[in-house]
């Protein structure tokens, strides 16, 4: 049977960055009251030069030299992001034609901070339904563009950024062993729209808005939703905790993390944990972890990785591989 593979990473990261100091300065809050209660120290923040298209396509390189391809080698291009160049046409085909690639094609996809793991999942089915046979999938976001930064309690969460991974149909036996995508579960609940949101859109204020959240609400709905979907794609695969090399969850907030882990019995030494270096950065936040991890030597090929993320919406969702 045909699983899909990743077989190149890479990520890119604007070149400013933001400790938690400089807010200070900005708003009522403190370097040690942002650490406790999030686990962020710094965050890197987009110029004026750089953009989701351009941190995109600057992983996406990094990607495909990674797994030795070039553009001509890529059949599909899906982009998670919530914060595109433009409401249209989608960022994913602006990163195609950077890319000098004027075949197949490219989509944007919004998930919020879930959609760099919806996108993984997208792209697995035009894989395993024949329709691509490598695919390139990138999650990239510039938040700071949309953040209120008179509002302390969201503007110090969130960074910029971009993952990117190629995926490439492999033939297996159909085992655990198996390079691939093994199991994947996805999620969303509309009723919870107003817990985080951007107040502005072209359908209703006809301007981009800025970030709202209701943190408290957010953080209870969070672990329960997590541990949800990875239980169900755990109980697909036929596995448990104990047996997953890596966690890369999204690094909203480190007490998320840790609860969640704790909750689900994963060993705290196999959660990747990048929060501290990056904040927030939405759909880039599971592949720039990655990413990390791999770049660190943690990641290593045949180990069992259990992607996970949570976003606005709500939508949530896992994905288990062999790497």
């Amino acid at each position: 049977m045909i699983r899909s593979a990743v077989c190149g990473i890479g990520s890119a990261l604007p070149r400013r960055i933001m400790k938690n100091a400089e807010f200070e300065t900005l708003v009522d809050t403190t370097d040690d009251w942002i650490v406790q209660r999030t686990g962020i120290r710094q965050r890197h923040i987009a110029s004026d030069d750089e953009t989701t298209a351009s941190l995109g396509e600057a992983a996406a390189r990094k990607a495909l030299d990674d797994a030795g391809l070039t553009p001509a080698d890529i059949d599909m291009i899906v982009l998670a992001t919530s914060t595109p160049n433009n409401t249209f046409p989608a960022t994913a085909v602006e990163i195609q034609d950077r890319l000098g690639m004027a075949h197949g094609f490219a989509f944007d996809m919004q998930a919020v901070c879930s959609g760099f793991v919806y996108a993984v999942n997208t792209a697995d089915l035009h894989i395993r339904a024949g329709q691509a046979k490598r695919v390139l999938v990138i999650g990239s976001e510039t938040f700071s563009r949309i953040l209120d930064w008179e509002d302390r309690t969201t503007c110090v969460l969130f960074g910029d950024g971009a993952g990117a991974v190629v995926l490439e149909g492999v033939e297996g036996d159909g085992v655990l062993a198996d390079r691939g995508i093994i199991a994947a579960s996805l999620r969303s609940d509309g009723a919870q729209k107003d817990k985080l949101f951007v107040d502005g859109g072209p359908s209703t204020t006809g301007t981009v808005g800025h970030l709202r959240m209701q943190g408290r609400e957010v953080f209870k709905h969070a672990v329960g939703m997590i541990t949800d979907v990875i239980e169900d794609v755990f109980g697909r695969a036929g596995i448990s905790a104990g047996d997953i090399d890596w966690f890369v969850p999204h690094q909203a907030n480190k007490r998320i993390i840790d609860a969640s882990a704790k909750k689900l019995g994963i060993a705290e030494e196999k959660v990747v944990i990048t929060v501290d270096l990056h904040g927030n950065t939405s759909a880039a936040s599971v592949p720039l972890a990655l990413a990390h991890a791999v770049n660190e030597g943690k990641i290593k090929r045949g180990d069992l990785v259990l992607l996970e993320a949570m976003g606005g919406g709500f939508t949530w969702g896992a994905v288990l591989l062999r790497w």
